[in-house]
C-alpha cells in the first residue's frame, strides 16, 4: 500500500509539447537531425540586415560633424561661433527625441515595413539639405530633419529584429543594432578624415548618408513584415 502511494507521488506528469514553442531558445531536434519547425536563419539574416542600416545611419549621423565641424563652421560663416557650432552637433538628437515619441504608434498603426521607408525619408531629404546648404539656418534644418529619422528608426529595429528572428539566434541578431550602431560612427570618422585636404569635403561625407538610407527605403520593399503586427491586425 505504501509502495502504491509513493508511485502515484512520483509519476512524472507529461511535459507540454514544445516543438513549435515560440519562445524555445533551442529549436526541437527531429529524429534525421532537422530543426522541427524551427525557420531558417539564413531566411531571416538579409531582413535584419536591412533593418540595422538604421542603426548604422544613427551612429553615422552622430559622429559625421566631428571632423568637419571647423570647415563647415568656416563655410557657412559661423567660426568661432560655439554655440552654433554646439547646435549642428546637438540638434539631431533633439529631432531624434521627437521622432522616438511616435516610432510606436507608426509602427503600429503602418506596420514595420512602411515605418522604416518612412523613417528613411528624413534621413534622405535632411542629409540633402545638409550637403546643399550654404547657411548655418539650412545646416540646422537638414541636421534636425536627420534627427527625426534618427528616433523613428532604431526602436522599429529592435522590434522588427525580435518579431522575424528565430528563436535560436535572437539574441545575437538583437546585438546587431549596436554593432551596426557602432560601424557607423567607426565610418563617418574615416570618411571625415581627408576633409583637412580636400575643400568642401564636409559636403560629401552628407551625401554619403544619403546612400544607406536610400538602401533600406528599396530593401524593405522585398522584406517580410512582422508576423505579430500581421496577426494583430488580422484580429483587428
Amino acid at each position: 500500500m505504501q509502495w502504491k502511494f509513493n508511485s502515484s507521488v512520483y509519476k512524472r506528469v507529461p511535459s507540454r509539447d514544445t516543438a513549435m514553442d515560440p519562445d524555445l531558445e533551442t529549436p526541437v531536434r527531429t529524429a534525421d537531425g532537422g530543426a522541427g519547425g524551427a525557420p531558417s536563419w539564413r531566411m531571416s539574416l538579409p531582413h535584419v540586415c536591412v533593418a540595422t542600416l538604421t542603426s548604422f545611419l544613427f551612429g553615422y549621423h552622430t559622429g559625421v560633424v566631428n571632423e568637419p565641424l571647423e570647415s563647415i563652421s568656416t563655410d557657412l560663416g559661423f567660426a568661432g561661433n560655439t554655440l552654433a557650432e554646439g547646435l549642428v552637433v546637438s540638434i539631431c538628437l533633439g529631432g531624434a527625441f521627437v521622432g522616438c515619441l511616435f516610432s510606436g504608434s507608426i509602427a503600429d498603426g503602418i506596420g514595420r515595413r512602411r515605418a522604416f521607408q518612412l523613417s528613411a525619408l528624413p534621413m534622405i531629404v535632411g542629409a540633402a539639405i545638409s550637403a546643399l546648404t550654404n547657411s548655418l539656418e539650412g545646416m540646422l534644418l537638414g541636421r534636425f530633419l536627420v534627427g527625426t529619422g534618427m528616433g523613428l528608426g532604431p526602436p522599429i529595429a529592435s522590434l522588427y529584429i525580435t518579431e522575424v528572428s528565430p528563436p535560436s539566434v535572437r539574441g545575437t541578431y538583437g546585438s546587431f543594432v549596436q554593432i551596426a550602431t557602432c560601424l557607423g560612427i567607426i565610418v563617418s570618422l574615416l570618411i571625415g578624415t581627408p576633409v583637412k585636404d580636400i575643400d568642401k569635403w564636409w559636403r560629401v561625407c552628407f551625401w554619403v548618408a544619403v546612400v544607406p538610407a536610400t538602401l533600406q527605403a528599396l530593401g524593405m520593399e522585398f522584406c517580410a513584415e512582422s508576423p505579430q503586427w500581421l496577426y494583430k491586425v488580422c484580429l483587428s
